[in-house]
Parts: structure tokens; sequence; C-alpha cells
């Protein structure tokens, strides 16, 4: 089904050059779905400059009764702006102000089409940091990094999306804006409406614009690269650099062996940074606001103590900036290094963090009950419990095959995530791949909440309708 052609006129006067977008070609980067599992069907893209032009092309679709699909940087790995038959999708990239930097309130006001990478620059230039922190970050958007409440590597320190967002800018799904940027810390005039829409998925609102929250600017980094005989240590690691760093322990990444091979052969210029191998391993990095801070000497210093006690079995400690950078690079890279590996199933699941080696274990152990030959190969931020469970295929096993029991591993792991308190989505969100995952896990309480607010805020269903839950 294709779009009126009356809309489709309307919507080109209003946008103007390049503003909807009705070519194959033109088209194909909005199509796109991250991990080639869907194509979108969208036959046109609306590009809108300003919240103004973005409310009226709303405005014009709810007449129209036409559904749109918000998309930031088109970057996510759920299908959460993938668009069906007869939908518009509506790309913010055009949205890209910096609007206030405010160094005294320690606040950045932005569209939410400005890319994460321009957002952090900003704050940098203005001697602030924007913590948050994604391997995306050159590519997403802000409005679809807030909509899905993303997280990355500083949550440990800084907590996910939602917590470094104070206000929003909203178009409604009848056109309507809601002008909720505000730039306080407290504010206890009743419901906390911008939370409605971090996390939604762009189901009950358009984000425009958005307040956030910047931070002192780092002076000094530490960061090193240690290895671990048995995986439940590296929570004590963990315990024991909080205990001596206190909250300068900024990331906190865990990784196996077989991630750490892929990674080296992946990158041109990989290698070891240890001498010896070993099963597990973690990245720890401390930052100060203050230059004389020790930072190197302190945590040389823990993870000598981590050494005496058997917490690890080896460490090395970035000399240099360089170094450091090579370091992260290992652990940045894990998911393009595992694609020569073959096919691959992947999960984004939390814990309880001292639960996590023991998640690791048993889904491990779980998959290879239900695959021999399967490759488990977990990493991701221990810091705050979030583990991206991949699995890659057996050696020699047919790659359509593999993928065709998605489902199957995705049942196994997300049932013993839940067992343990956790969640089947840290910080990717649900889209359209998790949809009936969300509905097996989610209590019927909880499920009803979130339907009556979806049919409070859009009645119609014409904001990203199947995202997150099922069109009924």
């Amino acid at each position: 089904m294709s779009l009126p052609s009356a809309l489709l006129e309307t919507l080109s006067h209003r946008l103007g050059p390049r503003g909807l977008l009705t070519e194959g070609g033109d088209l194909a980067p909005y199509l796109k779905e991250q991990r080639g599992r869907l194509t979108s069907r969208a036959h046109a893209v609306a590009r809108p400059d300003t919240t103004e032009t973005c409310a009226a092309v709303v405005r014009l679709c709810a007449e129209a009764g036409v559904a749109i699909v918000p998309q930031g940087g088109n970057t996510g790995l759920v299908g959460g702006a993938v668009a069906g038959e007869g939908e518009l999708v509506l790309s913010l990239d055009r949205m890209t102000r910096i609007r206030t930097i405010d160094p005294l309130n320690f606040t950045l006001t932005c569209d939410a089409g400005c890319l994460l990478a321009e957002v952090q620059s900003a704050a940098t230039h203005m001697g602030r940091l924007f913590p948050l922190s994604l391997a995306a970050e050159g590519s997403c958007r802000i409005g679809g990094v807030l909509s899905t409440n993303a997280g990355g590597v500083g949550v440990l320190r800084y907590g996910p999306a939602r917590d470094l967002c104070l206000g929003l800018e909203v178009v409604l799904p009848d056109g309507r804006i809601w002008d909720g940027l505000r730039a306080l810390g407290k504010d206890n005039t009743g419901y906390a409406l911008r939370h409605l829409f971090i996390g939604a998925e762009g189901t009950l609102g358009i984000i425009t614009g958005a307040v956030l929250k910047l931070f002192p600017a780092p002076r000094e980094t530490a960061t090193a690269f240690c290895a671990l005989d048995a995986l439940p240590r590296v929570v004590d690691l963990l315990a024991l650099a909080r205990e001596r760093g206190g909250d300068t322990v900024t990331a906190f990444e865990v990784l196996p062996r077989m991630g750490l091979e892929a990674a080296i052969a992946h990158l041109p210029d990989g290698r070891d940074p240890l001498e010896a191998p070993h099963p597990w391993y973690a990245l720890v990095e401390m930052t100060s606001a203050r230059a004389d801070g020790g930072l190197t000497e302190l945590l040389t210093a823990t993870l000598a103590e981590a050494l005496e006690r058997g917490i690890i079995a080896d460490a090395t400690v970035a000399a240099s900036q360089d170094q450091a950078a090579s370091l992260w690079a290992l652990r940045e890279c894990l998911s393009d290094a595992q694609k020569p590996l073959g096919g691959s199933i992947k999960h984004d699941v939390s814990v309880p963090t001292a639960q996590v080696p023991a998640f690791i274990e048993a889904a491990s152990a779980a998959v290879l009950r239900a695959m021999p030959g399967i490759r488990p190969c977990p990493f991701g931020h221990l810091g705050d419990g979030n583990i991206h469970f991949n699995l890659t295929q057996p050696e020699g096993m047919d790659t359509g095959a593999f993928l065709d029991r998605w489902a199957e591993m995705n049942r196994i792991v997300h049932d013993i995530a839940t067992a343990m308190g956790g969640s089947i989505s840290a910080e990717h969100g649900i889209g359209l791949f998790k949809v009936e995952d969300l509905a097996r896990h989610k209590g019927p309480v909880e499920m009803d909440m979130m339907r009556a607010i979806k049919a409070a805020l859009d009645p119609r269903n014409t904001f990203n309708p199947g995202k997150i839950l099922p069109t009924a």
C-alpha cells in the first residue's frame, strides 16, 4: 500500500527541496536494518528541519491516517526503526542545531538530530564532558539515544541516557508540541513526563530537542587491561576497584579469550597486551577532574593488591593515551571482529552485577547442551551488569540453519537472565525483534500499564506501530 498522492504532494510543498525523499537511491540508507534481518518497505522519508515543521508533518499524517516511524541515525539493533508498507519514515537528520550551552549550569540543549559525537565535541569545546559513549557515536543521534535509553561504557559512573537528560521537547501523535526543555536539577511539579518518552522507542512521541547534563571534563585518566584465570574473580576485581577508587571508576568491561583473539585478528595492528593467554580479561578505567589526582598510582596499587590476593593473574597499565586507545580498540571492535567467524545470534541482557559470572556460566552450559559446538562470546559492561551474550555458530555449520534457531537461543538465554532477576534488554530496546519476548517476561500488570499509556497518548496507534507492544 503506497502513501496517498495528495499527502505526498502536500508534504513535498511543506518540507521543501530534499525534505521529502521518494526515489529508491535516496531512500536506501533509511530502509536498511543494521542486522539485515528485515527491510523497511516505506515509499517516502520526511526530513523536517524544525520542530514546527515536524509537528506539521505529524498533523498531516494524522489527518490522512498514516502511521509514522521516527528515525534517528538508524543504528538500532532490534528493528525499532523498520517501517512497514504504507508507513512514513520521519528522519530527524536535518535537525542538528546545538541550541545553547550553559557551562555554569552544566547543561547543553540541542536538536534531537545532533550526532552523539557532535554533542560530545560541543561539550568538550566548552571545557565540559557529555559522558555517554557508544561504538556508534559517530552515526547515532540524540533522539534515538534517548528513545532507546542507550547505555554504553560509562553507565557505571554516569548512568544511562535517562540519567543524563533534564528536559525534552516532544511532538505528540496529534501534532501538538510539548515544551519540557527545563534545565532544572529538581522539579517536583507532578509527573516526570520526560521519562515516558525516554526508552519508548518513538511509540509515544517524537523527541525533537533535549536538555542534557554535562560534567567536569576529566583531566586525568588511567586505563588497565587485566587477566583473570577464574570468571567469578572479575566481580571481586570490580568491588576492589570501587572500594579503592570510589567514583573515579568510570568503566569496567569484561571479555573472554575468544573475543580477544577475534579482536587481535580483526585489527590491523592488533596484538595481545599480555605475555600469556588467560580465559578472561577486564578493561578498567579511572578518570578524575583533577590533574594531580594520582590515578595511575592509585590504579597500579589497586592492581598490585589484586595480584597479591589472587584476584588477577596479570595486568598492564597504559603508559600513554595511545596505549589506552589501543586497549579500548580491542573491546570496541568485538562486534565486528566476530563477523568473520560466521553467523552470530546476539543477546543484550542484564543481571545484578554479582550474578554476572553465574549467568555466563549457566547460559553457556545451556546453549551448548542445545547446540553442541556453539561458541559463546559473552562480553560487555560488567560494571552495570549488562552482558552482550553473543553466540557464534559451530565451525562447519550452515549459517542459515544456525540463524534459524535464533528464537530458540533467545528463549534459553532470556529465561536464565529473567530467573536471575535480570532483563532481556539492557540497552538496545525492544523494537520488533523482542515484542513476543517482552510479553513473556513482563508481568500482566506491567503490560497493562504500558498498554494504558500507549492508548492515552497514541489512541490510533500511529507512532511506530508494532514496536514494544504488539499491534492488536
